[in-house]
């Protein structure tokens, strides 16, 4: 108590102790993660499974990324670090040079690859996703012999609909063969044209248990198959790469026998609904319809339609009668006009004037003759009468003029 050292001088010496620490392996799982995208250090959280007991690990990027399997937040990895003291907070830590999943954890980090390199190719994509039938006539369905799955899928569907028909394919659904006999089930079912649907059931397990519903060769498989495929593998929690590849993903077997197959009690009572919604829908168009009609019929162009016809027809009588009074008129006129000209025609015909005692004296060449000086004594010439012609010598000519010297 005469001496104190100061804090400062004790963390200096913290740190040369630490600093003089070799590196070692640790293991542990992976409880936080953060990668910043502006910072060249990802920091993790360690923190030991059994015990409550964490430390913090700081990794330069490029390490990180240079792992052959990427790793998440609860992986379980093994990190070769030396200690580190931060002396201005007094915190130590763990600066990790390299770092490899291991157990569950490096499971983990080759599905999450996988995943990532099956989604660039676009295999999860909507777009992808085939619709499901209404009503399918056939369902193949892929699970293991005698299997809890399959008798929860059999025994819903049977329950929703009776008379669905199954075609069941069995095949391992863990191990290491059971990829391989999944996807010789998927091609048999995918090759029956009766089979409109696949579901392909397993119950629930542990991560290993469930790992040949990642392999790669079964995703591929799938996705190249024509009918739709429905994956119910294991419980709610679980989420193999299968889920994400098919055209629909149940949570549970049970789960799958209710999505593929429709209720027979629900499909009914939405026809009973669907009829009683159609019988008002006709109900009410039929009153309006008749409304209407009743409203035509009480207007005067429809409650008494020989009316406009009586009207358009005496219309045409009046428009044919006047058109008849105007014609006779016309014609009487023309007809009287036509009387007044023959009458002024057959007074100044030369005609009425022969008829009167009058003649017209020719020369043998047709010349008429109006002066006595044009004809001398013993000319021939032609008198036209009113009726017939004379013909006569001329004996004596007499001028006109001479005529009245003489008077």
């Amino acid at each position: 108590m005469d001496n104190p050292a100061p804090v400062r001088v004790i963390a200096n010496t913290m740190s040369g102790y630490v600093n003089r620490l070799g590196p070692i392996w640790v293991e542990g799982q992976i409880a936080q993660l953060s990668r910043r995208s502006s910072s060249g250090t990802v920091f993790l959280t360690l923190r030991d499974p059994v015990a409550e007991v964490s430390v913090q690990v700081t990794v330069a990027r490029s390490t990180f990324d240079a792992m052959a399997t990427p790793v998440t937040e609860g992986a379980r990895v093994v990190v070769f670090a030396r200690f580190q003291y931060y002396v201005p907070r007094g915190t130590l830590s763990l600066t990790a040079r390299e770092i490899r999943p291991i157990g569950v954890g490096e499971l983990l980090a080759r599905i999450e690859q996988r995943r990532q390199l099956l989604a660039a190719e676009g295999l999860f994509d909507a777009v992808r996703k085939r619709p499901l039938p209404f009503l399918p006539r056939r369902v193949g369905l892929v699970v293991g012999r005698n299997s809890a799955a399959e008798r929860d899928v059999v025994d819903n569907a049977t329950r929703r609909w009776p008379g669905v028909d199954f075609r069941r394919e069995y095949a391992a659904v863990q191990g290491h063969d059971a990829a391989r006999q999944v996807i010789e089930a998927l091609g048999v079912l995918d090759g029956d044209d009766t089979v409109d649907v696949i579901i392909v059931a397993r119950g629930g397990g542990a991560i290993e248990d469930l790992l040949p519903f990642s392999d790669e060769g079964l995703l591929r498989a799938v996705s190249a198959c024509r009918t739709p495929v429905v994956s119910a593998i294991g419980h709610e929690s679980d989420q193999p790469l299968l889920d994400l590849v098919a055209d629909l993903r149940a949570s549970t077997p049970t789960d799958a026998a209710k999505r593929v197959i429709p209720d027979v009690r629900d499909e009914t009572a939405k026809l009973a609904s669907l009829r009683e919604r159609s019988h008002y829908v006709v109900r009410a168009f039929v009153d309006r319809e008749q409304h209407g009609l009743v409203n035509a019929r009480s207007r005067p162009v429809l409650s008494a339609p020989r009316r406009v016809l009586d009207q358009l027809s005496h219309s045409v009588d009046e428009t044919l009668a006047r058109g008849r009074r105007c014609l006779d008129q016309r014609l009487r006129r023309s007809s009287d006009e036509i009387g007044h000209r023959l009458a002024r025609v057959q007074t100044l015909s030369p005609l009425a004037t022969l008829q009167r005692g009058y003649a017209v004296i020719q020369t043998p060449d047709g010349s008429v003759v109006t002066v006595a000086s044009a004809v001398s004594a013993g000319d021939v010439v032609e008198a036209r009468l009113a009726v017939g012609r004379l013909t006569a010598t001329v004996t004596t000519s007499t001028d006109h003029a001479a005529l009245e010297e003489s008077r």
